[in-house]
Order: structure tokens, then C-alpha cells, then sequence
């Protein structure tokens, strides 16, 4: 399932290649009707809440966002969902966003003239295509594919915890974590993948922000001060922020991205923007203990576990990984700063 960096990545895609536009909706798929009551319409631009995309429609350019005429599209990509752009030159940055998917699929008709985007013909499981001056995208697979008024799209926002990437000049936002985590008795690991808690982590944020922070997956929520708590917040918003700029998780720090830099893949493996530039920084070298289980850990030789834990595996490294009611000192040590040695390259989304 994409992370919430990748949701971002997605509506600032959505803003810079139909915000502001007159655009055409259809569902090829036929599984989402009200797309007919779109067409036409002008998105006004796209939101992203964790792993929750908003893409507002109105009449017209000049409709308030917060008036009854704007009608919300709300998706969630789930563990399958994908977006496809095609368009003229520099219309989107990434060919696709979300699961993995193979280049374009879809028929082309044999028409005279026009951009190439102009002939594709979207496959039979798209459930919305979006069509602008200059470029579509197609979505396909969705989890969640449907319209909300302004009072159902809060709703869905209100039941979401702290999102990292979204604005918190006053510190609110980590407080709502700190606050959630430490009022549990649930241990770190499955508060982590709880969307009530925090919104947009997935499953690599998780397993890396543990080890980055020297710890137990297991200790609970409770039994953590707010001082690591918020030290944790930090981490993980400056690690999303990378991820939202390049669409890579990178979390390992340069010294030791060359030690044990091996991964334990599964048959899809795990695929991350840009993996075929040999200027990135390869999936190898790019995590510490995700699907390095069985493997020695890079900084102290001890092998990495895995469990399941919040219906998804956790990993982790028994030896470093020792904290359970202290901050431990390591991430003060060497600052979270992946992004200053790994480059922007490519433009195939991280899809694990």
C-alpha cells in the first residue's frame, strides 16, 4: 500500500497538471456513475490527508472552497489502487503513482494527428479517468473512489490522526501524537500502523523509525516519554518530507548505506522511485532493519527479526533496538538527514 508521502506526491501532481481547470470525467469502468456530474466541472486543486486523496470540483474557478457547490472526490488508493498520467511533454512527472504497474497498457486508436496521450484508450478497469487540456490521468483499483459534500469530507478528516506532512506552525499536530501514544497501553509498533494515531505511515516508516529511534516495537504506548515522543515526531516528519520531494524512503545515513547492504526481497520485491538510475541510493542501501530479516544488522552484527504485529510484519534488531521507557541517544548523534546525500532521480513511484 503507498505511504503518505506518495499521496502527496499525488496531489501536487493533480495541482500542477489540472489545477484551476475545466476538465472532462468518465468512469470507462462504469463501477463510478457520478463522475457524469463532474464533467465539465473545474478542480479546483487536490488535497492529501495521510493516505486520503481530495480532489475539489466547482462550477467555476471562483467558487470558494468552503462553498455547498463543491463537490469532493475522495480516493483511497488501498493495497491496489493506481494512478496512470499521459500527456505532452512535461504534463506530470511520474508516469504513475501508486501500486505497481507496467507502462502504458492501454489500446491505442488509429487516429489522425494529435498527441499520442489523445489516442489512448483507457482499459476496461478504470474506474476514473480525468481529461485536461494538456494531459488524463486514469484511476484504477481503488480502495475508496467517491463524492462527499464539505461536511462528509471533515468527517473523514476528523476520524484521521496528525498527518507529518501537513503544516503545524503551532505544534498541535505533534501533540495530538505525543498525547494518543502516550494514553495507550498498546505497544509502539501496532500504534504506529493505526491511522487513529498517526495518518500516512505505512509499514517501511514504521519498521525504519523504530530502529532510528533505538526502539522495542513492543514496549507501550504509555511507558514512552513525551520528550522521545516528540523527538520521534521530528524524525519522522523530516524522513516523510524527503519522501514526499523525491517519492524514495531513504532512511539509512551515508556511513552506512556500504554495510551488510543486502535486502531479503519478496517475489515483487520493493520498489522505490527512480530504482533504475544508478545515481539514487539503491533499495539495498536505503533501510536498516525493513526486509533485512535473517540478515546481520548494519551497525551491530546482530540478526534482524520479524513478527507480525498490527496485522502486517514488523522488523527490528533485538540488540539495537533495547529501549523501552528512555530516549536513547544514537539519532541525537547523527541527526536525520538521508536527504542530503541521496539524489532526486526518476519518476516510478515507491509502491510497497
Amino acid at each position: 500500500m503507498p505511504e503518505g508521502h506518495t499521496v502527496h506526491r499525488l496531489a501536487a501532481a493533480f495541482e500542477r497538471a489540472f489545477g484551476g481547470q475545466h476538465v472532462r470525467t468518465s468512469s470507462p469502468q462504469g463501477r463510478f456513475s457520478e463522475a457524469a456530474q463532474l464533467d465539465g466541472m473545474v478542480m479546483l486543486g487536490a488535497e492529501a490527508v495521510g493516505k486520503h486523496l481530495f480532489l475539489p470540483f466547482a462550477p467555476a474557478a471562483d467558487v470558494a472552497p468552503d462553498s455547498p457547490a463543491v463537490r469532493h472526490v475522495h480516493i483511497h488508493l488501498g493495497l491496489y489502487g493506481s494512478w496512470t498520467f499521459a500527456g505532452d511533454p512535461g504534463f506530470a512527472d511520474a508516469h504513475a503513482i501508486g501500486a505497481p504497474r507496467l507502462r502504458l497498457g492501454e489500446q491505442e486508436e488509429q487516429l489522425e494527428g494529435g498527441p499520442d496521450w489523445r489516442r489512448l484508450v483507457p482499459r476496461p478497469t478504470v474506474r476514473l479517468r480525468v481529461a485536461g487540456e494538456h494531459g488524463l490521468a486514469d484511476l484504477t483499483g481503488p480502495t475508496a473512489c467517491e463524492i462527499l459534500d464539505a461536511q462528509e469530507r471533515q468527517a473523514v478528516i476528523d476520524r484521521l490522526g496528525p498527518d507529518p506532512l501537513r503544516p503545524d506552525p503551532d505544534g498541535r499536530e505533534r501533540r495530538r501524537f505525543v498525547e494518543a501514544v502516550r494514553r495507550s497501553r498498546t505497544t509502539i509498533g501496532a500504534l504506529l500502523m493505526n491511522q487513529k494515531v498517526v495518518s500516512g505511515i505505512g509499514n517501511i516508516y514504521r519498521a525504519e523509525l523504530l530502529f532510528r529511534a533505538r526502539l522495542d516495537p513492543l514496549v507501550p504506548g504509555r511507558d514512552l516519554s513525551a520528550g522521545m515522543l516528540e523527538e520521534m515526531w521530528e524524525d519522522l516528519v523530516a524522513l516523510m518530507a524527503y519522501g514526499a520531494r523525491t517519492g524514495r524512503i531513504v532512511t539509512t545515513q551515508p556511513e552506512h548505506r556500504d554495510l551488510e547492504a543486502r535486502i531479503v526481497e519478496r517475489s515483487r520485491g520493493t520498489r522505490q522511485n527512480g530504482d533504475e538510475d544508478p545515481g539514487i541510493v539503491a533499495r539495498e542501501r536505503s533501510f536498516y532493519v525493513y526486509h533485512r530479516q535473517t540478515l546481520p544488522c548494519r551497525l551491530c552484527g546482530t540478526v534482524i527479526r520479524s513478527a507480525d504485529l498490527a496485522a502486517r510484519t514488523v522488523f527490528w534488531c533485538p540488540r539495537c533496538q533495547s529501549v523501552r521507557s528512555r530516549r536513547a541517544g544514537w539519532t541525537r548523534e547523527h541527526p536525520a538527514a538521508p536527504w542530503a546525500e541521496a539524489a532526486d532521480a526518476g519518476e516510478t513511484e515507491e509502491a510497497a
